[in-house]
């Protein structure tokens, strides 16, 4: 009976190292397969940046309003490609243009798109200007949080920004003169504003004009009369959006992701990307990025809306 036992006994010590030397065969096979793929996903990253020259700097030039996004683009791409070098300044969509027409960029960043002047001027510079839509921005009309106002229409909106109603009171407010607050002449988003909410008349004189989306933000949050105008990204605790609807008796709306993804919020554009010709090289590899899956979650991260892939 003890013999038996014994038997029994080394039959399942057996069975035991047999079965650890199988899962310790199946981790390591496992080990090998994950190590494997990630020897694969460097040796391709490894490819790229043999195959491609980043030995340039590559300049990006533009939008105020994409400055902060297209700095995160460049270092998110700067992390995946160690040799790649992008430099991204701001100045405003009509700088970024002329950069590119004079071959002074390599990309322009842009809140509207280009106009047919500039397209003539590329030309005749020898650029053959390439667009790419990279993402949508909304724009929002802000308040200082003590301005109680429910809403504005897009005429009421043209008439404010034209001058011609002047006092808060007009739209149902206070008894104060209201004070604008612009974007300068050279931005995209002024350009995009006149076009779209003035329908090209021109702004009042009165208007203020700023530099930038964040100068017109801390503006607005020191005067309780003051409107101004900034891309949706550039909205924060300290001033007010207003709500706005396409005409009178329709519901206003605020600006978000959801709302300007449906149409549903009227005052919103596409953004754009500019190249000297079909993207090649170092440039193709950056604009690629851009409009991929990391790239698009970027732009959605930092409150644009990414596009519908």
């Amino acid at each position: 009976m003890m013999k038996k036992n014994s038997i029994i006994a080394i039959v399942f010590i057996l069975l035991i190292s047999f079965t650890g030397c199988s899962n310790t065969k199946q981790e390591e096979g496992a080990n090998r397969q994950v190590s494997n793929q990630s020897k694969e996903e460097g040796k391709k990253q490894g490819d790229i940046e043999q195959e491609i020259d980043f030995s340039k700097m590559i300049e990006i030039k533009g939008s105020d309003t994409m400055v902060n996004l297209g700095q995160r683009w460049a270092e998110e791409f700067m992390n995946q490609y160690d040799k790649a070098q992008v430099s991204v300044t701001g100045g405003g969509s009509g700088t970024g243009i002329a950069a590119l027409i004079n071959q002074t960029a390599d990309i322009a960043q842009s809140s509207r798109s280009i106009k047919e002047k500039e397209k003539e001027q590329a030309k005749g510079n020898g650029v053959e200007v390439q667009e790419f839509i990279v993402g949508q921005d909304g724009i929002a009309l802000i308040v200082n949080k003590e301005n109680e106002i429910n809403q504005l229409t897009l005429a009421q909106l043209k008439q404010i920004f034209t001058g011609q109603i002047t006092n808060w009171s007009q739209l149902g407010g206070m008894d104060a003169p209201i004070v604008l607050y612009s974007r300068e002449s050279n931005s995209g988003t002024y350009a995009f504003f006149k076009e779209f909410v003035l329908q090209d008349e021109e702004y009042a004189q009165e208007a203020l004009l700023l530099p930038s989306n964040s100068a017109i933000v801390e503006g607005i949050k020191q005067d309780k009369n003051g409107i101004g105008y900034v891309g949706l990204a550039y909205v924060n605790d300290e001033v007010r959006p207003v709500p706005v609807a396409k005409e009178e008796g329709n519901e206003g709306i605020l600006p978000s992701l959801e709302t300007i993804n449906t149409g549903a919020y009227p005052v919103a554009r596409p953004l754009y990307l500019y190249t000297a010709g079909e993207p090649k090289g170092a440039i193709k590899t950056y604009m690629d990025f851009i409009m991929g899956e990391v790239g698009q979650k970027i732009a959605e991260d930092i409150g644009f809306i990414p596009l519908q892939n």
